[in-house]
């Protein structure tokens, strides 16, 4: 079986689909967005079957990119959950037909609450777009299924409709990255956007230091046992770094290892203050190529930060 063409079929249909709800887009979908921005509460997103899947999908872009939302399933809605909504808040109602039996039948509750009502489905003869505040239409289009029973295109509209909404209430409420991660704090963007030098540094007696008099040799037995790569050196109230890489290449030139360490430190050693973020952190490494930065609060010498650090993190 060619199943290639059988694809490619499906995936017209549903462009198809998608130009035919571009082209639906009216005032009717700014005077939803404007009432989703101006709502005290929260969006309650709810529908039956495959709409209520996408719906649900709709709440969790919302709520993460800055409108407040969660989905509620119209049969336990019926059955308790109804409680959940209160006013202030605005209800996002999805059925294809226009005609859920169980959304219908919160529909005189809604009005009795006084809850604003945006619902989005294909039939804008149906209960439900007739009884709303705001309906917004996906178009007439076909569905992908070849028996136009199971919804294809019909669902991609949906939530192609909702990330627009999504996007534009983002816009409208100047969303930022940062914001973002508030509400992501365990992914990569989370960590990138969160995390400080200060949550990653090592600080106390995990830090190695030596005096500028210790010998190259000594200095090397604090760089194994703390681990860091390097050892920080104070000489004359000045601090410098000296790295195991320093250490080699001092040893393949004949070095004599009991001299004092400062006679081959690193002096102005590059520094970084415990608030700066992770991520600007690993950018001057990037840009310097050192694998290690100091960290100093008000000119004394607090933390380390490595680049160990930061690969385990998961800052890059």
């Amino acid at each position: 079986m060619e199943f290639s063409k059988f694809i490619q079929r499906v995936i017209d249909t549903e462009i198809k689909a998608l130009q035919v709800l571009r082209d639906n887009i009216g005032e009717n979908f700014r005077e939803a967005c404007q009432t989703i921005l101006s709502c005290q509460g929260r969006l309650i997103i709810t529908g039956m079957g495959k709409s209520g899947l996408v719906g649900r999908k709709i709440a969790a872009t919302m709520a993460s990119t800055g409108t407040p939302a969660f989905f509620v399933h119209p049969g336990e809605a019926g059955h308790g959950d109804l409680g959940m909504i209160v006013k202030g808040d605005v209800v996002l109602a999805i059925s294809n037909s226009g005609n859920s039996d169980e959304i219908n039948v919160l529909l005189p509750i809604i009005k009795r609450l006084d809850i604003p009502l945006i619902s989005i489905s294909k039939n804008l003869l149906g209960r439900l777009p007739q009884e709303a505040d705001i309906a917004l239409t996906l178009g007439d289009f076909e569905e992908a299924c070849p028996m136009g029973l199971a919804p294809t295109s019909s669902t991609t509209a949906t939530m192609v409709l909702g990330d627009a909404l999504a996007i534009a209430l983002l816009e409208a409420r100047g969303f930022k990255p940062e914001d973002f991660a508030l509400s992501h704090p365990a992914g990569s963007l989370g960590k990138k956007l969160l995390t400080q030098v200060a949550d990653l540094m090592k600080f106390g007696e995990d830090i190695p230091v030596v005096s500028g008099e210790t010998s190259i040799m000594d200095a090397l037995f604090e760089i194994t046992s703390k681990r860091l790569g390097m050892t920080v050196v104070v000489h004359q109230g000045q601090h410098g770094i000296l790295t195991d890489g320093d250490i080699r290449r001092l040893l393949s030139q004949g070095q004599d290892m009991n001299a004092p360490i400062y006679t081959a430190m690193k002096p102005n050693p590059i520094a970084v203050s415990s608030e700066q973020m992770a991520s600007d952190a690993l950018n001057i490494m990037q840009n310097e190529k050192v694998n290690q930065l100091l960290v100093f609060e008000d000119g004394v010498l607090i933390g380390v930060l490595t680049l160990r650090d930061l690969m385990q993190a998961g800052i890059d």
